[in-house]
């Protein structure tokens, strides 16, 4: 590793933080400067950013001690959470929760350098303090050690790694298209009745509705099911290779639209140790409280904890049912009682109104969408294996002991 050579992060570029115009004054928000928090990147996917959910104006900007960031600096959120990374794809600035990196184009390329903080995240966050929450200050961030390469291996390590980055989000493209059309599909049809224009109406409790349909409840559609966990007492119950085993927690890290397990498995007597139920594939889970509305389809036979309330297909295929539970998330929130956080309730979930059309509708409907879903899961699992290849090769990469040029992509 003679050719690479260690360098602290303020050698290599700038370090700057961020600020937040006051609150309290409404001209400071709503302007064209794009303005990021943490949170803005905890919801964003791919490696770049350009803008987070609120834009501040020029008053805001001066208000404050927030600094323009040019096209190409790294973002690294420095606290709650330590650990976001992002490149800016046009000038922005941030909020103080970020300790970001103009790169001196001499010494360090900016893409390289998102992979380099990347690599380090872990390390960097062990080096943060704090009583309420523990954040890197901007000279902790400053004194962080690092070995880079020259710019020619820089620029082949951050290839190697951005196509396989840019065949992912190609894919997450993909598979929002999809994800749009189905959901496009299921309004047309069971929303709009666009199909059923021409045929004849009639009243329901919910409007006017094709003839020959009635209104129900879930429960007529599919079984709801509870789940459970067993005690986290017993380290007998766990293991890594038993009985697939979901929590809503396993899905705000994967968020798939496919599972076939959580991040552990319980055991036999861990599964028979409580009132947790095992689903077939096709089932579609439901997260019911901590948040409400993560929505995932079973790949296999799954059970969960009690932050569910999944749906077993039965009058009704997993299509119509996940595209139903999509449709009326706002809807079940808005009913979901709880004083410390919201839970829809079993009762809630089997009563909920639906229109139930005829067995023949059903039937063609999870025909047109089988194909979409399976296309999906297919580009789900393709993503799957590219993000463990990368993962399995940056920290290789980045410590010198993979040689980039020997990689054919």
């Amino acid at each position: 590793m003679e050719e690479w050579k260690e360098y602290k992060l303020e050698e290599i570029g700038t370090i700057v933080g961020g600020a937040t115009p006051s609150t309290k004054e409404p001209h400071n928000y709503d302007g064209n400067i794009s303005w990021i928090t943490p949170k803005d990147l905890s919801n964003n996917s791919g490696r770049y950013i350009s803008r987070g959910e609120r834009m501040i104006t020029s008053e805001g900007y001066n208000s404050c001690s927030c600094k323009m960031l040019p096209k190409g600096s790294v973002l690294f959120s420095s606290r709650a959470p330590i650990g976001y990374v992002a490149i800016a794809s046009n000038e922005l600035c941030t909020n103080q929760g970020f300790k970001s990196i103009i790169p001196n184009e001499q010494f360090v390329d900016s893409t390289f350098l998102y992979y380099l903080l990347v690599y380090n995240k872990a390390f960097i966050e062990g080096l943060g303090s704090g009583t309420t929450f523990k954040e890197v200050s901007g000279n902790v961030m400053k004194n962080v050690v690092v070995k880079i390469p020259c710019l020619e291996i820089q620029k082949q390590i951050a290839n190697v790694l951005s196509s396989l980055d840019d065949k992912i989000e190609a894919n997450r493209r993909i598979n929002d298209n999809l994800e749009q059309q189905a959901q496009a599909l299921f309004k047309s049809w069971f929303v709009d009745f666009e199909p059923f224009k021409d045929g004849e109406f009639v009243e329901s409790e919910l409007g006017m509705i094709p003839k020959g349909w009635r209104v129900g409840i879930l429960n007529e559609l599919g079984d709801i099911v509870g789940g459970s966990t067993p005690s986290k007492a017993k380290a007998e119950y766990y293991t890594n290779d038993g009985i697939a085993w979901l929590t809503p927690k396993d899905l705000s890290i994967s968020q798939r639209k496919f599972t076939s397990k959580g991040e552990i498995d319980i055991t036999q007597e861990g599964y028979e140790s409580c009132s947790t139920k095992l689903m077939p594939r096709g089932s579609v889970l439901f997260s019911s409280r901590a948040p409400i509305g993560y929505i995932t389809i079973a790949k296999n036979d799954i059970c969960t904890n009690q932050g569910f309330k999944s749906v077993i297909p039965k009058l009704a295929g997993t299509a119509f049912l996940y595209c139903f539970l999509k449709e009326s998330t706002q809807e079940i929130e808005n009913k979901a009682t709880g004083s410390t956080f919201k839970e829809a309730s079993g009762t809630l979930m089997k009563s909920l109104p639906t229109i139930i059309p005829e067995k023949a509708v059903l039937d063609d409907f999870e025909d047109l969408l089988s194909p979409l879903f399976y296309q999906q899961e297919v580009v789900e699992e393709e993503n799957s294996l590219l993000s463990s290849l990368r993962d399995s090769i940056l920290p290789r990469l980045m410590s010198g002991k993979l040689n980039a040029s020997e990689i054919n992509m």
